[in-house]
């Protein structure tokens, strides 16, 4: 089943694109869950975090690069959260490798409130 991020990829379907290139594409969350809520989204189809396989780490290592870099265009480097989730109970519903990158307030304990 093609997933709604292939689709973003393929152009497909519109978002707000703030970083591509050939291992990677990072767009604004359409439903945010802080003042900044940016996904950074592999490109190749790697179900989760736990799928990832040894030689997909240099496309991890791209997008902590690319969450880093927008961390600071968005000026919140000095305090956000970078998750991914894995699995339906963990709250994974796009099975495709993605981080939410948070930030813009104060986050509590819990990993989204």
């Amino acid at each position: 089943m093609v997933t709604i991020f292939e689709k973003i990829i393929n152009k497909e379907v519109s978002a707000t694109i703030l970083y591509e290139d050939d291992l990677v594409i990072a767009i604004k969350d359409k439903f945010p869950k802080a003042p900044v809520h940016l996904l950074i989204i592999s490109k190749k189809v790697i179900e989760s975090f736990q799928e990832i396989e040894k030689n997909d780490l240099s496309i991890v290592g791209k997008m902590i690069e690319v969450s880093q870099k927008l961390a600071k265009e968005f000026k919140i480097e000095k305090a956000y959260r970078l998750l991914t989730n894995v699995g339906e109970d963990a709250g994974q519903s796009i099975f495709h490798l993605h981080f939410h990158l948070l930030g813009g307030r104060v986050m509590s304990e819990d990993v989204i409130d």
